[in-house]
């Protein structure tokens, strides 16, 4: 089986478009179109619609792809275990992570392993909780960073557990506060995330009662950060997110105290090939580290048992 057309299709639908899919495989667009046609009179049905604003599925392509996403992971798999086997440490580990491990674990723990493995290579996704729980869902990532606890069909390992801190304009009247009382959220101008998004903060006030005044929803972490630091409102941000960003804003534990623990999910099962399975110890090992490291400055930032 010619795996190159289907390897095309699906990179086709994660970048949205025939030029980045090209790009994605190191391949000219004419022969991205040429796998997909190829693909399409062989199955007998349209697979993607092409407009000016990219490509889309089809309905018939939407219920293709499951089974397509399938193929390329037991693939990957095949691909990784033949490697192990022969000695050799190749293959190609995807993630999905959101904002925080991305920015502040991925880069290290990337350093470690390729210098260990330079031969594994990496596709690495960005986005929200509600984003890479989806990627996990559909194959899309072998990997994903999530807040537990979760109820996708994963193998779920604690990482952290990191606090949640109030975010607020370096001259909001709480700047004499030690602590910031979650009450408060009721009626200070509240920045949220976009519902998909705010798994931690909306867990926290949903467990004190607390009804936000929102004011302004977005997606984007940095926006929130950027709209605090102007004086537009107040937000509730997880602790590693800040990490080196607290010059500008007045950052306050909250009361009650909130967490998030954040964890790592892999494939299920036998889904997760060896390159893979090694990259996730590395993880592990990783933010252990991380975390031993903040101990004694934090004190109360601790891996869950």
């Amino acid at each position: 089986m010619n795996l190159a057309k289907y390897e095309a299709l699906a990179a086709t639908v994660e970048q949205g478009s025939l030029t980045l899919a090209a790009r994605q495989l190191n391949i000219t667009q004419s022969a991205v179109s040429h796998h997909i046609d190829g693909l399409e009179k062989e199955l007998g049905f349209p697979i993607l619609r092409r407009g000016r604003g990219g490509v889309r599925l089809t309905a018939e392509g939407e219920q293709l792809m499951p089974a397509v996403r399938t193929l390329l992971n037991s693939a990957e798999q095949l691909s990784q275990t033949a490697a192990a086997i022969r000695g050799l440490d190749t293959g190609t580990v995807r993630i999905g992570a959101f904002t925080s491990v991305a920015v502040h674990w991925l880069p290290g723990v990337l350093k470690e392993f390729q210098a260990d493995f330079p031969r594994v290579e990496f596709r690495l996704l960005n986005g929200d909780y509600g984003d890479v729980e989806q990627w996990l869902s559909d194959g899309s990532v072998d990997i994903g960073f999530v807040t537990l606890p979760s109820a996708l069909d994963c193998e779920c390992i604690p990482l952290m557990e990191d606090r949640l801190l109030a975010i607020l304009p370096l001259n909001s009247r709480f700047s004499s506060y030690p602590k910031f009382p979650l009450v408060e959220c009721e009626t200070e101008p509240f920045i949220s995330l976009l519902k998909s998004s705010d798994h931690d903060a909306r867990r926290a006030l949903e467990a004190a009662g607390v009804e936000p005044n929102v004011r302004f929803y977005t997606k984007d972490d940095y926006a929130i950060l950027a709209m605090v630091e102007q004086g537009l409102g107040m937000s509730i941000m997880p602790e590693l997110l800040l990490k080196g960003r607290n010059d500008r804003l007045l950052t306050l534990p909250l009361v009650p105290e909130a967490r998030r623990v954040i964890g790592m999910a892999i494939a299920a099962g036998e889904k997760a090939g060896p390159a893979t399975r090694r990259f996730a110890d590395y993880v592990v090992r990783y933010v252990k580290k991380q975390v031993s490291a903040a101990a004694p400055a934090q004190g109360n930032v601790s891996a869950p048992a």
